[in-house]
């Protein structure tokens, strides 16, 4: 028997050949059979071009046993999948990436900033949502970000005065008190030996950090001491770059738990920058935050019972969305045809003006079970004719409360004993407002300019207001099959969040893809219910006179969303970490 080997991208050896004997492996075929289904012979398979193995899919998943690790960002998910190895579940190894990360992956992964987390725990079947987001300071005023000409400053969010209290800390802190496994100290300590004793930047963590010079440049005692050299000059791929200062913040961490970060040291430095460069949070605001433990928003789809983001996660609008596709036959319409993206396109404009009724807590309550239910998305799919497009004209506003009943980074794990994570945090921006409190060695949020600072505000919802959070898009999802986890996945993209998690659900679900398949396949992004759709270049051309012809404006848009997500069937992990991100690696356990 020959040993063909190691095929690129999965991990594993995949086929072996006996003289006159050839062995096809149909990995295109729908994953919920693919780890019963055994190869047919030859003959009853399609021709392969000459292949000794025949393949019906091009993008493939990572199989792995024992647990699983998908992110943006291949150092942190080794660094997760060790934990994973070491006996620490999937709660473990997510504080520990999330942690990793904020070193590994500064443009996104945080101390800094915030997000939410979905955990399924296998010991009692249930699912916990945790809600990190930032918090507006309480000394803040409806006119602190505004210039003279009465609209937000941008400069005044990208710096001291745009960060929300960073929830990140407390979140992760919060997940492992109540389900994590290993000693909270030794999931710390990968990044603080990382740190201490420097990485070796990628190319494309190098090129990113040298594109931010002028922005940081602003911040010369904090961001820009931080990412540059002595001499100014930026870091390039495979320079070892060392953050002892991080380091320092994560031991106080390490030892202390949140109040390592929210109280102490950390939390005086962190005040300290604010104070020297016209921040308004204070120690008060540091030690009163705390993340919420929250009830997930329950829907289905096809069936498929699927646990969302409560507020102030959007992610009900992901829901209503799939409640309103769920009229249609999508499956008969073909992947990436006209038909599908006119009725995503057209899903999510209903959504985009849905989401007026959600906002920021503790002062308003988003009626997210309405929006989330299925008599609600039954008047609004009422609204969808295949045939022309909706607007802003044509779409009219329906109150949810009687049906009640940018850059960003994902990163989801599994283990071998069925509890799960899907984690989504963020600094808002890329690099977030590009300052560094000195001393303390990462990089704060620029979060606050989330909130509505209009005259009248658009949406009472989403109004700044002291101690308040603003909504968000971000939207961790778990998908249930029989009971369990079966597919766990999120996305960065500010505003296209949304539409990236409704065209990976109706992918996976609809169109039967591979989980890699799925993440793989062009998306599109509406832009608002007046706005353009935007298309990924891979849409072909062809395409466009179709969606003009029902009354689209198109145009063309750089990479739409990073899913990173793993699907649980047959005792196995399929991690599929999407390629838009040149650096996002999912990692098995064995």
């Amino acid at each position: 028997m020959t040993q063909l080997g190691k095929v690129r991208g999965f991990g594993l050896a995949r086929a072996a050949v006996t003289t006159g004997l050839t062995l096809v492996l149909a990995l295109g075929a729908p994953l919920a059979a693919l780890a019963q289904e055994e190869a047919p012979p030859a003959s009853e398979t399609r021709g392969t071009g000459g292949d000794l193995v025949g393949y019906n899919s091009i993008h493939h998943p990572v199989i792995g046993r024992d647990g699983m690790v998908v992110t943006q960002n291949k150092l942190g998910a080794r660094v997760g999948a060790e934990i994973l190895r070491k006996g620490g579940n999937a709660v473990d190894a997510a504080v520990a990436v999330g942690i990793a990360q904020a070193l590994t992956l500064p443009r996104a992964g945080n101390l800094g900033g915030g997000g939410y987390m979905l955990i399924y725990n296998a010991k009692d079947g249930k699912t916990t949502a945790i809600e990190y987001y930032g918090q507006a300071p309480l000394k803040v005023t409806p006119d602190f970000l505004l210039g003279a000409n009465g609209k937000v400053d941008r400069n005044k969010v990208l710096s001291f005065k745009g960060v929300t209290v960073p929830g990140t800390v407390a979140g992760l802190y919060e997940a492992h008190k109540r389900f994590g496994k290993l000693p909270w100290a030794q999931l710390i300590q990968p990044t603080i030996d990382m740190a201490t004793n420097g990485i070796v930047l990628s190319d494309d963590e190098a090129t990113t950090l040298a594109g931010r010079k002028a922005q940081m440049a602003k911040d010369p005692n904090g961001a820009y001491k931080l990412f540059f050299k002595a001499d100014g000059s930026a870091y390039k791929p495979h320079d070892l770059f060392k953050n002892p200062d991080l380091a320092w913040t994560l031991k106080q961490i390490q030892a202390h738990g949140a109040d390592g970060f929210y109280k102490g040291p950390v939390a005086e430095k962190l005040v300290a920058g604010m104070k020297a460069n016209g921040g308004i949070i204070d120690m008060a605001d540091l030690a009163a935050y705390k993340a919420n433990v929250l009830e997930p928003v329950w829907s289905s789809y096809r069936g498929l019972k699927i646990a969302y983001m409560p507020p102030t996660s959007a992610a009900s609008s992901v829901a209503e969305a799939m409640n309103i596709i769920e009229h249609f036959p999508v499956a008969s319409y073909g992947q990436g045809s006209v038909n599908e993206m006119h009725l995503v396109s057209e899903a999510l404009k209903i959504v985009t003006v849905d989401r007026r009724y959600s906002g920021g807590g503790p002062q308003w309550h988003t009626p997210a079970t309405g929006i989330a239910s299925k008599a609600f998305a039954d008047e609004r799919a009422k609204l969808i004719s295949m045939d022309r497009s909706l607007d802003g004209k044509t779409l009219p506003k329906l109150d949810p409360t009687p049906y009640e009943g940018r850059d960003t980074t994902q990163f989801t794990v599994a283990d071998k004993d069925g509890n799960v994570v899907s984690n989504t945090y963020t600094l808002t921006d890329s690099f977030g407002a590009h300052v560094v409190a000195p001393g303390t060695g990462f990089l704060l949020n620029n979060s606050l300019g989330n909130f509505d600072w209009g005259r009248p505000p658009s949406s009472l919802g989403n109004k700044i207001e002291p101690g308040k959070r603003a909504q968000s898009t971000i939207s961790p999802i778990i998908v249930f099959k029989d009971g369990k986890p079966w597919l766990a996945t999120g996305t960065p993209g500010g505003g296209t969040i949304l539409g990236t998690m409704v065209q990976m659900l109706v992918n996976v679900i609809d169109f039967k893809l591979n989980v890699a398949e799925a993440a793989e396949r062009p998306r599109i992004y509406q832009s608002g219910a007046d706005g353009p759709l935007q298309l990924e270049e891979a849409i072909p051309q062809d395409q466009v006179a179709g969606l003009v012809a029902k009354g689209h404006k198109v145009e063309r848009s750089q990479i739409i969303g990073s899913t990173q997500s793993i699907m649980m069937q047959g005792g196995l992990f399929y991690g599929a970490a999407d390629t838009r991100r040149p650096d996002s690696e999912a990692v098995p356990v064995h």
